[in-house]
């Protein structure tokens, strides 16, 4: 699976349970996969990249500069 095609995963995850928007890649590794988004477990650099452009646009949850 692609780093594209994990964005409206990563996204769906970060609006209903917010709680993990911060946790890393590796983390979410797992969950991604527990919880039925991927069919199975997705390198952690496609993980990262989706993560990168999916807190993007939540700009009211980064941390200010």
């Amino acid at each position: 699976m692609r780093s594209a095609e994990l964005v409206p995963h990563v996204r769906d995850l970060f609006s209903m349970c917010p709680e993990y928007f911060w946790h890393e890649p590796w983390e979410l590794q797992d969950v991604l996969f527990s919880l039925g988004y991927t069919d199975d477990l997705v390198d952690e650099g496609e993980i990262g990249a989706a993560v990168e452009i999916a807190r993007g646009g939540y700009p009211q949850w980064r941390p200010a500069a």
